[in-house]
């Protein structure tokens, strides 16, 4: 059992992780011009790395992050939609 709860938190931990990443590397190629914000590949990177830290923020009780998180996917779910629209 001590094994699985172990297990579940290095689980958490690597989703957690995995979201920063996509964050960092989605705000690094936008400051490079290599992507426009309006570009389904920066929103798409924004809303799964946004799920990511809500999957972390959660297991870990941080609940204003957690809720931050929710919001920044929200906002990059509409502009997909929206540039779904557009297209």
């Amino acid at each position: 059992m001590r094994g699985a709860m172990i297990l579940r938190h290095i689980l958490i931990e690597a989703i957690g992780w995995t979201g920063a990443a996509l964050i960092l590397a989605a705000y690094i190629l936008l400051s490079t011009g290599r992507l426009s914000g309006q570009s389904r590949l920066y929103q798409a990177m924004n809303v799964v790395g946004a799920a990511c830290f809500v999957v972390n923020s959660g297991y870990n009780g941080a609940i204003p992050s957690a809720t931050l998180n929710v919001v920044w996917a929200g906002i990059g779910l509409y502009t997909l939609w929206r540039l779904r629209r557009i297209a």
